[in-house]
């Protein structure tokens, strides 16, 4: 059973929910969304493990800091969860955003970290076409969020995934259209002025695995992969787009399970 818990972090509310017993696994959504996304993995889960998922700074039901939420301001508020709840070691599991944030935690607490797994992410910084692509987001925010949302989680799914997902795809939008306009913008400033964390990939001492999407029309998958060669990371590539988490659901809870067995 989900319960939903709070604690109150630099004057904001952080909103999580916690499951299960044992092991550690955080689970950290991507941009827009928030910790219901993990609702069904999270009772998988739970059966065998100590489960948290929690909403990132600016989403859901956790607040906002300021007008720019790094990805190291989010993992010290990963950190103020999982030191409420005094675990020793944890595994991350982050999609997109979430991936992000896991990397973050991971180099700014190591010890804390048993492995790590990223869902449709990467560990370099924007592009410089990337960060334009932000800038010019934010400029539409500003105008008008709804609209931005909207064609951002229309874009998130292939023309032929649509009809497949309708009913998941709608409560996507539905959760994503309650993130406050300071939460969307904070993110994106983080998102574009985050550092490059290739180095783990080579360096760490926990294993770090990634799961990406052949058709990710967020991630390029080429680039994405090109980035683990030589590298300790392991990768595992599932037929599908950005949000493997609905559209190869069975696929990746099995991955999962295996993955945090390590």
């Amino acid at each position: 059973m989900m319960i939903q818990k709070s604690l109150i972090y630099k004057n904001i509310p952080i909103n999580y929910y916690d499951s299960g017993k044992g092991n550690a696994l955080i689970f950290l959504h991507g941009f827009l969304e928030n910790a219901k996304m993990w609702t069904d993995y999270m009772d998988h889960f739970s059966a065998k493990y100590r489960v948290i998922s929690l909403d990132l700074l600016g989403h859901g039901e956790t607040g906002c800091l300021g007008y720019i939420h790094t990805m190291e301001d989010m993992a010290d508020a990963v950190h103020a969860v999982v030191s409420q709840l005094k675990l020793k070691k944890v595994t991350l599991i982050g999609h997109s955003m979430g991936g992000y944030v896991s990397l973050a935690f991971a180099e700014l607490y190591p010890d804390m970290v048993k492995n790590m797994v990223l869902i449709n992410s990467t560990a370099r910084a924007d592009s410089p076409e990337r960060v334009e692509n932000r800038n010019r987001a934010i400029d539409l925010i500003k105008r008008n969020a709804p609209v931005f949302i909207n064609m951002a989680i229309n874009n998130l799914f292939s023309d032929s995934i649509r009809p497949l997902h309708q009913k998941a795809i709608d409560h996507t939008r539905e959760e994503a259209l309650k993130t406050p306009t300071q939460g969307v913008i904070a993110a994106l400033e983080g998102m574009k002025t985050r550092i490059d964390r290739e180095v783990l990939l080579h360096f760490a001492p926990y294993s770090i695995a990634f799961v990406l999407g052949k058709d990710d029309p967020v991630m390029p998958y080429e680039e994405t992969r090109e980035q683990v060669n030589g590298t300790n990371a392991s990768i595992t590539t599932l037929a599908g787009g950005h949000m493997l988490h609905i559209e190869q659901k069975e696929a990746l809870l099995q991955l999962l399970t295996e993955q945090v067995k390590g």
